[in-house]
This record gives C-alpha cells, structure tokens and sequence, in this order.
C-alpha cells in the first residue's frame, strides 16, 4: 500500500524518542490568568491521544500551540524528535506536518467533495491518495457532490479525508464527534481508530466526554483550570484516578473526607481506616456501585432526584448536608423526596486519592531559560 506511513515504536529492542514531546509548557493571553501551566508528557508513535476536560480547561489552546497557531509563553514542543517551539526555535504552521480537524469541519462550500479532498496538495501533486482516503472512508461516488449535498457523517469524513491527504506526522482533533446525531456519532467513532492505523498516522483528540475519550483512546490526559491532572491508559485513569477533580469529572465517583465517610460505615467496617496514611489533602473514593440505598422512612438521607438509565436507577441522595450519587438496580425503586437509608457495600475496600483543591500552581510568571 503506498499511501502508509510506517509508524513502529520500538524495534529490536531499541527504544525509540517519543513522537509527540511537550516540556514544560506555559501559556497565556496577553495580561490574562495562565491558561496552560507547566504541561509536561509525552505520546509515542501511532498512538492516539485523548484530551479531556470541561469548556475553557485549556484542551484546544493546547492543540493550537501544537499546531503552531499560537506561541508559547515558555517551553518545548518537538515533534518526530524536531523542536517546533522552543525559546530558540520557532516553526510555521505550514512546515510541521501536521494536520488539523476543526469542530465544524471547515469545508469549502464552492468546492465538490473531490476538490476539498485535495486542496492542500499541489498542482502537480498524485491524487491517488485522495482516491484511496475517499473510498476508505466510504465516500466513493459522492467525489462530485458539494457540502450541502452530503450529511452531516459524510461531511466529517470529508473533513477528515482532506487532513489526511497532504499525510500529516500528527493529526490534531477538535471536537470531532460534537455536531453529530448520536447514531452518526457512535459510528464515526468506532471507525477513527481503524482509519488511523491504516494511515499510520499518531492524533491527539480533544473531548470533554469521558466515554468518548475512554473507548477509543489510547492514552487519556485530563485537564482542568489549564493544569495537567493525569495521562493514562484508559484502564488504569478508571482504577486508579490521580485527584479528586479526575474522580469526579471522569468517573462521576464520591470524593469523601475522613469525617464524612464515618457517617457511611458500618460498626463491622470501621477498622478498614486504620492504619491509613491519610492526610488533610486525601480523601476517599467512593464509586457509584460501592454504595447501598434502601427505602428507610426514619432515614437521616432523603432521594434528590433519580435518573433513569435503562436497566438501573442513578439516584442522587443527601445525607446531612452530604450530596452522594449512587447506581443501583431497577428493583430499588424510591421516588424523589423519600427518605432512604445509605450503607457501604460489605465487600467495600479503601481507596486513598489525592483531594487536594489543586488550585493555580503559579502566580506569576515562570523565569525564561537563559
């Protein structure tokens, strides 16, 4: 196939540089408040990447900085083992091979489905590559319809079609699953990583959904405030969340101090605290299903609000002030307003985490490198 890219990481036993590599990144607009602060990771060749967090957390200024649309305040970037952005060195946009796919696809609306495919090449440039990316992404036939003639799933496979052409060392997602129906969503989803792997190409996507980011990504970074909570396997970011911010935000999980968790355990449970090497930053995991719920009418918690999820119940419950949410079966059926007894499920084990306010690291600027 000569339209691959070859994308091995390690060979023979030799551990190849990282393809992606971000050194102690800082940013800011003009005399705002820091939007990215000391953004440290790496990402190897063919993976792709998740960025997740919530609206405004600094996601898509990264990926802009990475692209080269904007300067750094502070330090590197340096893709295939080439500084893009450095205090010594600075790279066009145009000369880093990378290619970008914008959350509204940013298609040219004069121009059919086969000239947007092939904007970014030269004149004299081969289009069979275009050709290959078309029916791959199951666009063959439809080369002469322009925008508005095609869906909103064909126009995102345009999209992506077009940064692929010009074949990008990285591609750079934004957004790229937000404009789109559910089903159309799901599709397009699952399709991505099988497209990348056929182009060899490494990506970073930006998401604020954790089961977006979760189910197709091979490493998750989670980001809030523009600081740089976690980056791991999806499996282990689920196991073994870093902060409270990333329990909450990604699992959806509890995040109990010490006084608040005693109201929860039973007489039988009180020694699984002891010994623990917990501080006044820790706190304790609670997940969805570690909690039990039971109608109680002289119950200390009431039932806020429930949701129905299809085969279980996502109750939110107040205890004293305490806000809890909580999954259980279709059989524990209590309606809002009740009153409710809370227990810990008896099989329950610790799980210290790091519950510290994670506030901004810096207030002023960091030094320049000499």
């Amino acid at each position: 196939m000569p339209f691959l890219r070859g994308n091995s990481g390690r060979r023979s036993g030799l551990t190849l540089a990282p393809f992606l590599e971000v050194k102690e990144l800082w940013h800011r607009y003009a005399s705002s408040d820091w939007t990215l602060q000391n953004i440290d990771f790496s990402l190897e060749t063919g993976q792709l990447l998740g960025l997740l967090g919530p609206s405004g957390c600094g996601k898509t200024t990264l990926l802009r900085l990475i692209a080269g649309f904007e300067r750094p305040s502070q330090g590197l970037i340096a893709i295939a083992g080439r500084e893009v952005a450095s205090p010594r060195r600075w790279l066009a946009p145009e000369r880093r091979q990378v290619g970008m796919l914008f959350q509204d696809y940013a298609l040219f609306p004069h121009l059919t489905a086969w000239q947007n495919a092939c904007f970014g090449l030269k004149p004299n440039a081969d289009r069979g590559r275009a050709q290959w990316l078309l029916e791959l992404l199951g666009l063959k036939g439809l080369e002469q319809r322009y925008p508005h003639e095609l869906s909103g799933g064909q126009r995102q496979r345009l999209a992506l079609v077009r940064a692929l052409v010009p074949q990008p060392q990285l591609l750079l997602l934004d957004e790229p699953f937000s404009n789109l129906d559910v089903d159309v969503r799901l599709r397009l989803r699952a399709e991505l990583p099988r497209v990348l792997k056929e182009c060899g190409v490494t990506a970073l996507m930006v998401t604020h959904d954790p089961e977006e980011a979760m189910a197709i990504c091979d490493q998750v970074a989670v980001l809030c405030d523009g600081l740089w909570h976690q980056c791991s396997p999806p499996q282990q970011l689920v196991a073994e969340p870093a902060t409270s911010f990333v329990a909450r935000f990604v699992l959806q999980a509890n995040v109990l101090q010490r006084h608040d968790l005693c109201r929860l355990l039973s007489a039988q449970q009180h020694h699984l605290l002891e010994g623990s090497d917990d501080t006044k930053q820790a706190a304790w995991l609670i997940r969805q299903d570690d909690l039990c719920l039971r109608s109680e009418p002289a119950g200390q918690a009431h039932v806020l609000s429930r949701e129905f999820l299809g085969h279980e119940w996502l109750y939110l419950i107040e205890l004293e002030g305490l806000r809890l949410r909580l999954r259980v079966g279709l059989a524990t059926d209590i309606s809002p307003g009740s009153r409710c007894a809370l227990s810990l499920r008896a099989d329950w084990q610790p799980q210290l985490i790091d519950g510290s306010a994670w506030e901004s690291i810096a207030t002023s600027p960091p030094i320049p490198a000499a």
